[in-house]
């Protein structure tokens, strides 16, 4: 009895999760524009996606946006945690803190304090505000991912690196980051889906020459969300599952070497 309990429970959780999720992906095949009956197979709306340039040139800014703010925020992140990890420096238990208070603090409270100070500074609201804003969301997500692996290292392996004559640069190149890549690898997955999926806080510091697909697809929920949205969602829902198997092949294959 217990068994099935178990079971029942685990499958409700998996249908809660991704059901929403399936229920796109059939009816970006749904050949009707706006009945959610289903009225047969079709893949005529993959066709309408590719000839609307618009959307397709809103899906690109999200993509090289996320790419973007992904790298920057890992780069920050990895050299964040490293040098929390590695050194000692004044303030360094404060912006400890800092970091998870960065995660916690409401995405409307971020995005209000970018705002104002792109307004203090005379900062065009644009493309570089929203990859600030993301790099800024992202970075307490990468370095705590990367401080949590990096604290089960040990120390010795550093020690015997400087007694060889290997210095700081040569350590974090040849060493930390080959140990540290598969969290490395997650701190990044997990700050692109970040940024891809942000709405609150680009809705605040996008401004009207660079459009993104959250802020499109909030837009046109009011009128109805088209059939080659569900299409594009498609699309990036395996561009996303693609990323994540490469991730992880890369991973093992770098565990086998």
């Amino acid at each position: 009895m217990s068994k099935f309990i178990r079971n029942f429970y685990t499958s409700c959780v998996y249908i809660f999760l991704y059901l929403p999720i399936a229920v796109v992906i059939i009816f970006s095949f749904n050949n009707a524009k706006h009945s959610l009956v289903w009225q047969g197979f079709t893949l005529k709306w993959y066709a309408v996606l590719f000839h609307d340039t618009a959307l397709l040139q809103v899906a690109w800014n999200s993509l090289a946006l996320a790419i973007l703010a992904a790298s920057i925020a890992t780069a920050i992140g990895t050299l964040i945690s490293v040098s929390l990890f590695r050194y000692r420096f004044f303030g360094k238990k404060i912006l400890h803190a800092l970091i998870f208070i960065l995660i916690l603090t409401p995405e409307i409270v971020m995005a209000i304090s970018l705002l104002l100070l792109y307004s203090f500074l005379k900062i065009p609201l644009g493309f570089w505000t929203l990859l600030l804003a993301h790099t800024a969301l992202c970075i307490p997500f990468v370095a705590v991912t990367i401080y949590s692996r990096i604290t089960t290292l040990d120390t010795a392996i550093f020690e015997a690196a400087l007694d060889l004559g290997a210095n700081d640069l040569t350590i974090f190149h040849k060493i930390i980051l080959p140990l540290l890549f598969p969290a490395i690898v997650s701190g990044w997955l997990l700050s692109f889906i970040l940024s891809l999926d942000d709405v609150i806080i680009s809705y605040f510091v996008s401004g009207p020459t660079f459009n993104i697909l959250p802020l499109k697809i909030y837009s046109m929920v009011r009128l109805g969300v088209k059939p080659e949205v569900n299409a594009l969602c498609t699309l990036m829902l395996l561009f996303t599952l693609f990323a994540v198997i490469a991730s992880y092949q890369s991973i093992f294959k770098k565990k086998l070497k």
